[in-house]
């Protein structure tokens, strides 16, 4: 059995207080046999001559980050979004898969890949709504596993563009025979990459015919689905259209939400996973809560697209909410970055409360410790893995994240703080190594080279092994057939007007 032994660092371990904070166990060792975390302890002795062994003197070892929401094809259209209202995003991005062709997404979906792990992230729940063809979503899949990140690959039935022109005319056929048909053989299947890979299912059509809805729900839960997840905004626009629920907080009367529905038709339960779930009401939060179901928030584009406030430190949330990107396309797939927003944010929503009152704040009630669990302990409970991931502890499996210590960023925070210094003064530059299922996937900065997985046979991929230049080499050559794409389909352009047509969106409710 392969081993690794990481030496003389600073392992961040959990207190076994149901707070979930961790403390740093400092000049300790890891060991790792196989998959799984073997040893931790002062001093620990190779077991072999072929033990790897990593010097991690300076150095923070953290569990893996688990993120839940995530976007990971969209790699070719970052820098579009910037200045986005989520109206604004919703062509532009949301509806693009379209002018990719199957190859466009496996390098879009590695590239996704590629850049959570560059930054420290293990395991991440992907929204895939890529299912543009069959071909489509088995690229897809195929570059998941061959990145060497763990994932909840979640098939996607979706409403996809028709025609562009002239005007946009959707196919809204989202449950075509080939769509469950492929859903079940993946789930089925499952898992992929020597176990790495699950599937999920997200779907955002909870406005169709309530016998559809619980009947797809039913076959994928048999298929063996691992998560169900649903965007969800509450109260964002009342008419529900093209299974966009983030889009249709409530039904046309006002008083159904999208939670409502879940729990009418009996689907609510562990593994259901909303993402978002900005503006939630108590009745939704209790139901949730009574389910056991999760909450992904990812702060970067709620503050920005208008969804609304984070929810993950509201009353009675905390405890039902993880961590995600959202789109990469938009922002940093860093989880780091998530945890600050969600942490600065919340101080500044109570601050603003107290000020209102002319009151101030004695001293901090929502702490480094609080947000840290979002994106490691609770993200892995919210996939129902948090006997296996999340925190670093003996039988887990080893999904780490190796930070350097001595960095200008690190330095002092580091050794005064170590959560502190990892939440709020590191970056992408300082995840030193990352490991996922006991491999080493970034080492010394740099990511390793991936090797493609040749297991799927409607996906051709040339190249057998790539480096991260050759990743950028055919990302940029893709970005730019997918902007010739466009433009050909007449999908350019700003369609903000054909968009609030297309959602039944009222245009006197944006300024």
């Amino acid at each position: 059995m392969p081993s690794l032994l990481l030496q003389n660092a600073t392992i961040l371990v959990p207190t076994g207080d149901k707070n979930d904070y961790v403390v740093p166990l400092r000049n300790h060792s890891l060991l790792i046999e196989g998959k799984k975390i073997a040893q931790i302890a002062p001093d620990i002795k190779p077991p072999s001559q072929s033990t790897q062994i990593i010097d991690c003197t300076g150095k923070i070892i953290s569990p893996g980050f688990i993120d839940t929401h995530h976007h990971l094809w969209q790699t070719q259209l970052k820098g579009r979004h910037a200045d986005h209202t989520l109206i604004e995003y919703m062509p532009t991005g949301n509806l693009q898969q379209v002018n990719y062709t199957a190859e466009d997404i496996f390098w879009g979906q590695l590239g996704g890949c590629l850049e959570a792990l560059d930054a420290g992230t293990t395991t991440v729940v992907d929204h895939a709504h890529m299912n543009v063809t069959p071909v489509h979503s088995s690229n897809g899949l195929a570059a998941t596993v061959s990145s060497g990140i763990r994932s909840i690959f979640c098939y996607t039935p979706t409403a996809t563009v028709k025609t562009w022109k002239p005007e946009i005319e959707m196919n809204t056929n989202m449950l075509d025979d080939w769509v469950v048909e492929q859903l079940e053989e993946l789930a089925t299947a499952a898992p992929f990459g020597d176990g790495r890979v699950h599937i999920g299912l997200a779907f955002d059509g909870l406005f169709l015919p309530k016998e559809v809805v619980v009947a797809l729900y039913d076959r994928a839960r048999k298929a063996g689905v691992k998560t169900i997840t649903t965007h969800y905004v509450g109260q964002y626009l009342s008419k529900p259209d093209l299974g966009l629920s983030y889009m249709t907080g409530t039904d046309e009367a006002g008083d159904q939400s999208l939670i409502d529905t879940l729990d009418d038709y009996g689907l609510l339960g562990p593994d259901i996973l909303l993402s978002h779930g900005n503006n939630l009401t108590p009745s939704d939060i209790d139901k949730l809560a009574k389910a056991k179901s999760w909450i992904s928030a990812t702060p970067d584009t709620e503050m920005q697209m208008g969804h609304g406030n984070p929810v993950c430190f509201q009353d009675g949330c905390t405890n039902l909410c993880a961590l995600g990107i959202d789109c990469h396309s938009n922002n940093s797939g860093d989880i780091v970055t998530q945890m600050r927003l969600a942490l600065q944010s919340e101080r500044a929503r109570r601050n603003e409360k107290l000020l209102a009152q002319g009151k101030h704040m004695r001293s901090l009630d929502v702490s480094v410790q609080d947000v840290f669990r979002l994106g490691t302990i609770q993200g892995a409970r919210a996939i129902g893995m948090g006997d296996q991931l999340g925190s670093i502890e003996v039988g887990k499996l080893a999904d780490l994240v190796i930070f350097e210590g001595d960095s200008p960023a690190m330095i002092c925070a580091a050794e005064k703080h170590p959560i502190a210094a990892i939440v709020l003064h590191s970056s992408v530059r300082d995840v030193d190594t990352v490991i996922v299922d006991g491999q080493i996937r970034k080492r010394a900065g740099r990511l390793v080279p991936v090797d493609i997985d040749s297991s799927f046979p409607d996906v051709s991929i040339a190249k057998k092994s790539v480096e991260w230049k050759d990743v950028a080499r055919e990302l940029m050559d893709s970005q730019e057939r997918i902007e010739v794409a466009g433009m050909q389909a007449g999908a350019m352009g700003d369609r903000l007007t054909e968009a609030m047509k297309l959602f039944h969106i009222d245009s006197s409710k944006f300024v």
